[in-house]
């Protein structure tokens, strides 16, 4: 159901004897039927690992202690606790276990293993899972801890997004665009309708809960807009026109009536409303200036949600005062300033949020932190990297550029300069306006991004080698094409999309926006790290643009980690962490040094070979496909 979301985990690395530690929460789950049980995750010696917490007692208990971490997991309305359980590639299956404890057992048999790709269980104890391989999407269906039935298989990336309290309905997303953007299903897996994004894209968010007429709630974008929308058999798509955004929104149904809370992004900070469908009325949720990361509905209406902004570290509030778990180890606010930049630009002003060390005046060493994406933005919001990189004397710098989500749909799809190469463009305009104003020092500029944010750092450094003086790349997209031939379905899904069509198809447009093209201009010294099981920035793209740099005589050094894309352990973080800064500090403010040779690269780990593992399939839902 709707409340039944895979929740990506809180990761808090223990000191690592260096000062630094891995800090990433997320909301509680909570059970609809109890709302006092609560599953979230903590740090268990660096790993992340899922817990049970029970606001009647306070207490909480350790529920997976696996060796590289758990990172999805959620609770049903009879309070049975799901986790994932995967290998190193991201593969496995779902597992259960009693809320007060209890063996572990499959959540269904018989499914074999994949990438997770939606979790739903009715009112009565039913259970779709979706699960991804190379080919696409499959769905299984069957009672909670029984047997599974295949009930559909689709070619391609698919995300399964819910079931239907009654358990007589499945909604299954494909892309947003397409023509079967969201399908209704039976569960014999008959098509009972099928919804469009021909004519707007169309994204489906679950159904409403306790209900026996199935009611599924959507977000559909018209004329520059992003409108709620809901389905129901009798009544087909239904756009409710009067509750419509300019920027992007994601939505939950509220316990009570026809209502939703809905969560807004704009330029960077967040606001949420409570949407009365039948009345037809919005009425603002008083939370403070920064940015909601998660919000959840509650009976009786009280509202969980995850609040911070640049200098505050996250915090778990409730809107009626109710208890939640606290965070694990939270850090302490940032002393720094923060700041709004708009720099005028070719389709409109591009936003920068900035943060300078607090007591010092300018011009600083500066440090472009690069988001990723690339359907992703910066926010108003607290970042580890932020507070090391202030906290050493650097200002930061976070360039929502063009593409970047929370300014609308046209501002999200401007590319004209090219993929990769617009984005490039901000950064390169903001740079030049902070050297203006007296923030940058022009000398001591550097970038740092991880995966597509790592790609546009790439790029930048290939084709305006002057601009910057080092850099950073964490698990990036380095070669377009390799990392298509080696990527998932959705994943290929989403370069065909992005650029108009297959390596094969207009491979002069791949090759354009490629870093691999550019690894010869490099000048800047550059630290690239890179995994050698990650399947959305695969390790064979890395290895291709290395082999540039190499053949080129390109100064460098890379890091490879024995992980995944997002990474089970807080150490990985940490070394990655301290590596960057230190790097960062060496170049842009350190004494001069000697030359060293061409480049330093330390050992894969065993078992890699010159273009490293074949990579497996990620997860292909339209939150995860996103290289972040």
């Amino acid at each position: 159901m709707s409340d039944l979301p895979a929740v990506p985990a809180t990761p808090v690395g223990r000191d690592s004897g260096l000062g630094y530690q891995v800090y990433r929460p997320v909301l509680p789950a909570t059970c609809r039927r109890s709302p006092g049980r609560m599953v979230l995750t903590g740090d268990v010696d660096g790993r992340c690992e899922v817990f049970a917490w029970d606001a009647a007692t306070g207490a909480a208990r350790q529920v997976t202690d696996r060796p590289y971490g758990t990172l999805l997991y959620a609770i049903d309305a009879d309070a049975v606790i799901w986790w994932f359980d995967e290998d190193r590639n991201g593969r496995g299956t779902w597992r259960i276990q009693p809320f007060a404890g209890g063996p572990d057992t499959p959540g269904l048999t018989g499914t074999g293993p994949g990438r997770p790709c939606g979790l739903a269980v009715s009112d009565g104890g039913t259970v779709a899972l979706g699960l991804g391989d190379e080919h696409g999407l499959r769905v299984h269906l069957g009672p909670r801890g029984g047997a599974g039935r295949e009930v559909l298989r689709t070619d391609g990336h698919g995300l399964l997004v819910d079931l239907a309290p009654a358990g007589d309905v499945l909604a299954v997303a494909r892309g947003a665009a397409g023509k079967d953007a969201v399908t209704l299903l039976t569960p014999d897996g008959a098509v009972v309708e099928t919804l469009p994004g021909t004519d707007g894209r169309l994204w489906a968010l679950g159904f409403a809960p306790g209900r026996t007429t199935p009611e599924l709630l959507l977000v559909a974008e018209r004329d520059g807009r992003y409108v709620i929308a809901t389905w129901r058999a009798d009544t087909g798509l239904e756009l409710h026109r009067w509750c419509s955004f300019d920027t992007e929104i994601t939505a939950r149904w509220c316990p009570e009536d026809r209502t939703v809370l809905v969560r807004q992004d704009r330029h960077g900070r967040s606001r949420l409303v409570t949407a009365d469908l039948d009345r037809r009325e919005l009425a603002p949720v008083a939370v403070p200036v920064g940015t909601v990361l998660d919000a959840a509905p509650q009976p009786g209406g009280d509202v969980h949600y995850l609040w911070t902004d640049a200098l505050t570290p996250p915090r778990t509030r409730s809107l009626l005062g109710a208890p939640l778990p606290g965070l694990e180890a939270v850090p302490p606010p940032i002393a720094g300033r923060a700041d709004d930049v708009w720099t005028p630009g070719p389709d409109g002003p591009v936003h920068t949020l900035l943060t300078v060390p607090s007591g010092t005046t300018g011009p600083y060493p500066l440090v472009f932190l690069v988001h990723g994406g690339p359907a992703a933005h910066d926010r108003d919001a607290y970042d580890p990297a932020v507070h090391s990189l202030v906290e050493s004397g650097f200002a930061v710098a976070r360039v929502n550029y063009r593409g970047s989500t929370g300014y609308g749909p046209r501002w999200r799809a401007a590319y004209g300069q090219g993929v990769g190469l617009t984005q490039v463009a901000d950064l390169a305009l903001v740079r030049a306006d902070l050297v203006r104003r007296g923030i940058a020092r022009a000398d001591a500029i550097g970038l740092w991004g991880t995966s597509w944010g790592g790609y546009l750092v790439l790029l930048a450094l290939g084709t305006r080698p002057d601009l910057w003086q080092a850099a950073v790349a964490v698990k990036p997209l380095a070669d377009c094409a390799t990392a298509f031939a080696a990527g998932t379905p959705a994943l290929r899904a989403l370069d065909t999309e992005l650029f108009g069509g297959t390596p094969l198809e207009v491979p002069e447009i791949y090759a354009r926006s490629s870093p691999s093209t550019y690894a010869a201009a490099v000048r800047a010294p550059l630290l690239v790290v890179a995994a050698t099981q990650d399947a959305k920035c695969p390790p064979e793209q890395v290895e291709t643009y290395l082999a540039a740099l190499r053949a080129s005589g390109v100064r460098h050094d890379a890091l490879w980690l024995d992980s995944g894309h997002d990474g089970h352990d807080g150490g990985d973080h940490v070394q990655v962490l301290h590596r960057a800064l230190v790097f960062l500090d060496r170049h842009l403010r350190g004494p001069r040094r000697p030359p060293r040779a061409a480049y330093e690269e330390l050992p894969a780990p065993s078992g890699v070979g010159a273009r490293g593992p074949a990579a497996e399939a990620a997860v292909p839902t339209r939150r995860n496909a996103e290289r972040r």
